[in-house]
């Protein structure tokens, strides 16, 4: 069984879980149980406060997010995706070795089960236009900002 706990954000409540000691979830739309706290959930809220402090730029917590195999190709090669960057959909699906998948990258970007964290705001429309985003547009707009990217 595995424990969540409810972050706030300058973007709004997240809601993070834990599973065997990797964090498995990091989501918009919190539920409404208690907040449990361990100590990968109180690390994964630390490194979110810092990253939208603006002082770090790469988290370092055990991630296990469940999907499927094309699903954890791309959430591995959003991982890649440097701060401060942004890549296309057809560029994250040429580096996921299936150029001609630019919209099966954007559904498995919409099932994102680690907002942040594996930064699928980072991937924006082929003319630089930000398209789809689970948070919604503004939350897009304002991590791309943050991270300098706009």
């Amino acid at each position: 069984m595995g424990s969540s706990l409810r972050i706030d954000t300058p973007v709004g409540s997240l809601w993070a879980e834990e599973e065997d000691g990797a964090l498995t979830k990091l989501l918009f739309a919190p539920t409404s149980e208690p907040p449990a706290q361990t100590p990968l959930l109180l690390r994964a809220r630390l490194q979110l406060e810092e990253y939208f402090a603006g002082r770090l730029r790469e988290f370092d917590l055990p991630l296990r997010p469940s999907g499927t195999q094309f699903q954890l190709r791309d959430w591995e090669a959003l991982r890649a995706i440097p701060y401060g960057e942004t890549r296309t959909y057809g560029q994250i699906a040429a580096a996921i070795g299936d150029p001609k998948a630019s919209r099966a990258v954007g559904m498995a970007n919409n099932r994102n089960p680690i907002c942040i964290i594996i930064p699928c705001h980072r991937v924006i429309g082929a003319g630089g236009k930000l398209v789809g985003y689970g948070g919604g547009l503004d939350v897009k707009e304002y991590l791309l900002r943050l991270e300098g990217c706009i």
